[in-house]
Formats: C-alpha cells, structure tokens, sequence
C-alpha cells in the first residue's frame, strides 16, 4: 500500500487543506514559537551548518551512544561550518526546545516523541531517523507520523535506518506477539552506512546553504520570522 493511500484511509491528509495551506500553518507555527520564546540566532551566517543529536534514554536509545555520536562528530569535522550538538529532550524546557530547532540543519535522533518539534527548524532542514529491530514489519503507519510531518512542515525526510539486530522473539518475527518486545528495543549502528549517509546529507545540505547563501548574496542573521 502507498504511503499516500495509508494517509488517506487513517486521515493522516489535512484532508482539504493544500499543501501551501498546510505549509503556512506549520510556518505559523514555528514563528509564534520563537516569537513567544524570543529566539533570535544572533551571528548565524547562512554558511553555518547546525548538526543536532537529539538522544534518548532507556526505550529506543542507541545501546552505544559514543560510538554513534564519535561518527556524526567525526563526518561533521570534514564539513566547514559544521557545528555538532548533542542534546536529551527531556533536560530541556520548551524554550530550550525551540531554540535547539532554530540551530538545527540536520536532526539526528531515534524515532520518537522527541521528533515531534521537527517542524521548529527552518524550511528545508533535514531529519534522519532511527529504529529499532522489528518495527517494520510490525509498527503499523504510525511509525511513519514523522516522515510525514517532515513533508507537512517543508523539512526533507532523509530516510531511516532501521536494526537489523536485536532482542530475540519466541515466536516468528512477524508474529504481532513480538512487537511489545521490539517497541522499547535499543538501537544499534552500522559504521560504514552512518558515515556515508552523514557525509551525502551534510553535503547536501551544505550545497543548499551554499546556493542560499549566493541567491541572497549576503549572511543575514536568521532571526526567526516576522509574524503578522
């Protein structure tokens, strides 16, 4: 089934609203908060790039976290501009929140709740995923509720990597009967495929910010947006 009729059928559409509707809505959205927060990214040149992982603990955490930020870390150094942040959800406030976002090109971070602001960064950010063993075949649509905020909100949805590895089930591994075991699974890595897909969207992103940048023949300071 495709994605769009899955949308359709569980009215995950903004059925009857336009795409240009929705995108207002959410732009709506991400000026009241950082107007409400007062975030201002002083001396933020069009040329940075703000590469943020935003971790969790316990369920759906990354079972070796350094390994995987020593990655991201590694692959950001070769990128000029480049400013890595690690960040928890959960330590932060609202505010916090909305400035982290408004820092953000690229959001690194496990599926869950904590993806729900992604619309807080600017248009066109991008956002990679992370999933735990067996949710594929078992999550239902919902594991795809990001994705599509991405695309409601003008973000670039950059793909997920999901485990092959994890906690054993007693039953086959598409029997549902698994899925209370995969849920809260932790999630491993994959050296080669985290380097080569960091290095393709921090390149692509760096080229956007750089045609950006030339279109506007200036490194104006982002200052959120002006809301009416």
């Amino acid at each position: 089934m495709s994605r769009k009729k899955i949308k359709e059928e569980h009215g995950l559409s903004f059925k009857g609203m336009s795409r240009e509707r929705r995108l207002e809505v959410y732009n709506m959205m991400r000026c009241k908060a950082r107007e409400y927060c007062n975030v201002r990214i002083e001396g933020r040149g069009l040329t940075v790039i703000g590469l943020t992982m935003l971790m969790r603990t316990g369920a759906r955490s990354f079972r070796n976290e350094s390994a995987v930020v020593g990655i991201f870390q590694r692959e950001c150094g070769k990128i000029e501009g480049c400013r890595l942040t690690v960040a928890y959800a959960d330590n932060l406030t609202f505010c916090q929140q909305v400035k982290l976002m408004s820092l953000t090109d690229i959001l690194v971070s496990p599926h869950g709740a904590q993806l729900t602001n992604t619309f807080l960064m600017d248009k066109n950010s991008s956002v990679m995923e992370f999933f735990p063993k067996g949710w594929l075949k078992l999550a239902g649509v919902g594991q795809y509720v990001y994705h599509w905020i991405a695309s409601w909100s003008g973000m670039k949805h950059e793909g997920a990597w999901r485990d092959p590895n994890g906690d054993d089930c007693p039953y086959p591994e598409d029997d549902h009967r698994c899925m209370p075991i995969y849920k809260n699974g932790r999630i491993g890595y994959n050296d080669t495929f985290f380097e080569e897909w960091a290095r393709n969207v921090l390149m692509k992103v760096k080229t956007r910010k750089m045609e950006e940048a030339l279109n506007k023949n200036t490194t104006l300071v982002l200052s959120g947006c002006a809301c009416s």
